[in-house]
């Protein structure tokens, strides 16, 4: 293919498609270029495998660390397991993508999208999320596309299309908004308590250039002579499908109307039901068509199971208002929450129970020196607040191997980060690295909201002070055909079986992270909007529930928690505190007990279980790096003797030396004739030579100047 260039612009800020130009064996390739970030993504498909009975798509974001001219930080100085931006990115690519394949294809689709060049200004993802719809469509997969994604800042008053790095960080919102020609399909953002009217007015802002980006796709692959697949379904025996839909239609009808509130009784119940036709089919003849049907496809059964209870599900919602366990689609599940669940060994810890979702959320408090270091490709270095989240088999009843968190643990946890982060004091007001970690004791919908409570429950038990407390409510849709129903804290089934999955958190005064997921090919803005404002009633119903458990942050840390001391030097005394090869820290380490974190900017952090080993570590550090005077006078102590003179220490950790002409006012014989080691002497500062070296003196002392520093040693 000929090298194809074409150019769209936003405001100013233009965004470059390079077709034709690399990865020309990939089924589908484009480059796609704003500022000096480039990103090349590719689409290729491989022939379906056998029994698979789902898509098999699979999304990488590759990060190479040469696209920001650096070499990787680790032992072998290569890209190893992509970090958790990384992850982020490649599942900000999927959401949008994945709802766009039909359902039934089983063709092996593989997405990935590389970091060829990254400046400070122009952030990857969404060129990568953009480019991920026009490599499918050059490959000519069936795909209800084009989809494309922008990034809305807010700056000032003003909503700006694909902000920089900087305008994210300064400004009071981070929204991607990806759309289809249906509407909106994926939402992820996190923001200042951004009221709900903003929000609204943000997305509908970011979907003007959404629309934009999909025309520009639909010229270009008809400049290209490429037409896109239409997504037809293959034809389907029908035999199975009718004989199960004749057993089970009634049965799973009258399961669904008992409104069962335990989730483990519905599921039996229906369970039973599936048994029933199951044995009914095996005792059928061989020769039965529904028979054949089951034995050629073993997996339909279940599935044909599912679409009905997925229908009936969904038509009780939307004739009759009324859900699988008998709420109204606005009605919240019962809400219990407790703190200090855990010994005070742990730091903090909140439990949040809404119905069968259980989440305990766990506080540890750490010193700067335990940052996250970040090797990425993104501007920021360190991250010193931690959301981690944990998702373990038996939180749904199941078993499977323990393994290292997944994609999905990775971006719950992230998204409760994002919805606190708002809400943290400043690293000025309160030094300490931040650790949650969130245990999904018992899944039943939307844990990751509930990850978002239970942490803040545990940070006020934790005596963190945030600035508001935050709430979190999963919403969800049924929409058939023209008729649409908003649901309230959805729950598994209505997860499983419905269109969307729309997580809101905030605080009483606005939206602090969003994530919308589409089941289906797109929504209106106007449809989201009316989510967006029916979670806040519901937000605030939760955020009420949990402020009867705790309404303020403890005022005192917990005994476990270390103490921190901040001491602020000159940066250019920063090697005489650490000392050579890190003696002179090592050696204040041993002397107090406490930990010691040095910041560029001189910022020294003192960490210690008791306080007065922290006083003493930094009485130590300010001696060292007082700035000294000629003709100042100290109380110090003799700390060793050699024949010329003897060292005194006459600040914490700085010493001078009494040559033996300046120890009296007459000619000593022996330095031992005057002082001993330990003794307390009062000395002035005589001279600091050009080696740094203190040279000090017993001689032409005042008296009052005497007793003034021997006050200041006692006080």
């Amino acid at each position: 293919m000929a090298e194809v260039v074409k150019s769209i612009s936003f405001d100013g800020r233009d965004i470059r498609l390079k077709i034709g130009l690399l990865a020309p064996q990939a089924g589908g390739s484009v480059l796609v270029e704003s500022g000096d970030t480039a990103v090349l993504v590719t689409a290729t498909r491989s022939s379906a495998r056998a029994g698979i009975d789902f898509l098999p798509l699979t999304v990488d974001f590759e990060e190479r660390m040469y696209a920001a001219g650096r070499i990787p930080g680790s032992f072998h100085r290569r890209e190893s397991r992509p970090p958790e931006r990384a992850i982020l990115t490649a599942r900000l690519i999927d959401r949008p993508m994945r709802p766009l394949f039909p359902n039934w294809m089983r063709d092996d689709i593989q997405i990935v999208a590389t970091a060829l060049s990254v400046d400070e200004k122009v952030p990857p993802d969404v060129l990568a999320v953009t480019g991920a719809s026009i490599a499918t469509l050059i490959a000519q997969i069936p795909f209800a596309g084009p989809m494309a994604a922008v990034r809305v800042g807010l700056v000032g008053d003003d909503f700006i299309i694909n902000p920089t790095y900087k305008e994210v960080s300064d400004g009071d919102l981070d929204l991607v908004v990806a759309g289809s020609p249906d509407g909106v399909i994926m939402v992820e953002a996190g923001a200042n308590q951004l009221p709900e009217a903003d929000m609204i007015e943000a997305i509908d802002f970011g979907m003007e250039a959404v629309r934009d980006l999909i025309q520009a796709q639909l010229d270009l692959i008809k400049d290209l002579g490429i037409e896109q697949v239409v997504a037809e379904e293959p034809e389907v025996d029908s035999a199975l499908a009718d004989f199960i839909t004749e057993r089970a239609t009634a049965p799973v009808k009258e399961i669904l109307a008992r409104f069962e509130k335990l989730k483990a009784t519905r599921d039996g119940a229906l369970d039973e039901v599936k048994a029933a036709i199951v044995a009914e089919i095996e005792a059928l003849d061989d020769e039965h068509p529904a028979k054949v049907a089951a034995a050629e496809k073993p997996k339909a059964l279940g599935n044909t199971f599912k679409s009905i209870t997925k229908s009936l599900m969904r038509k009780q919602v939307v004739d009759d208002a009324v859900r699988v366990d008998g709420r109204k689609l606005d009605e919240i599940r019962p809400i219990s929450c407790k703190v200090g669940i855990l010994p005070q060994r742990v730091h903090g810890s909140g439990l949040f129970n809404r119905g069968l979702t259980q989440v305990m959320s766990v506080v540890t408090l750490g010193t700067p020196g335990d940052a996250q270091d970040l090797d990425d490709l993104h501007p920021d270095t360190e991250k010193r607040y931690l959301h981690h989240y944990n998702f373990p088999p038996y939180s749904v009843g199941e078993t499977r191997p323990m393994r290292s968190p997944g994609r999905r643990e990775i971006g719950h946890g992230a998204l409760a980060e994002r919805a606190l982060l708002p809400v943290l004091p400043s690293r000025e007001d309160f030094p300490y690295v931040i650790r949650v970690v969130s245990e999904a004791l018992s899944s039943n919908g939307s844990t990751s909201m509930g990850s978002v409570s239970g942490s803040t429950l545990s940070l006020m038990d934790a005596g963190v002070p945030i600035a508001k407390p935050v709430s979190g409510a999963a919403m969800g849709l049924i929409k058939e055909g023209e008729e649409v129903r908003i649901l309230s804290d959805i729950q598994g089934i209505e997860d499983f079986l419905g269109d969307m999955d729309f997580k809101v958190a905030g605080t009483d005064e606005g939206i602090t992270a969003l994530q919308l997921d589409m089941k289906i090919t797109g929504l209106p803005v106007e449809i989201i909007a009316q989510a967006i404002t029916q979670a806040l009633p519901a937000r605030l119903h939760i955020l009420g529930k949990m402020l009867e458990a705790i309404d303020t942050p403890r005022e005192d840390l917990a005994p476990s928690a270390p103490r921190l001391l901040t001491v602020k030097i000159d940066p250019d005394m920063i090697g005489l505190v650490i000392g050579p090869g890190g003696k002179n820290i090592k050696g204040i380490t041993e002397q107090t007990g406490c930990k010691i974190d040095i910041q560029d900017d001189g910022t020294v952090t003192i960490a210690s279980n008791e306080g007065d080993g922290a006083k003493k570590a930094r009485s130590i550090i300010e001696g060292m790096t007082r700035k000294i005077t000629e003709g100042d006078v100290y109380a110090g102590k003799v700390t060793r003797i050699i024949p010329i003179g003897a060292f005194v220490e006459f600040l914490p950790g700085k010493e001078g030396m009494i040559h033996i002409s300046q120890l009296a006012d007459y000619r000593v014989g022996k330095v031992e004739d005057e002082v001993a080691v330990g003794d307390d002497v009062v000395v002035k500062i005589r001279e600091v030579d050009n080696r740094g070296r203190i040279n000090l003196t017993r001689l032409g002392i005042h008296p009052d100047e005497a007793e003034a520093a021997k006050e200041a040693v006692a006080d």
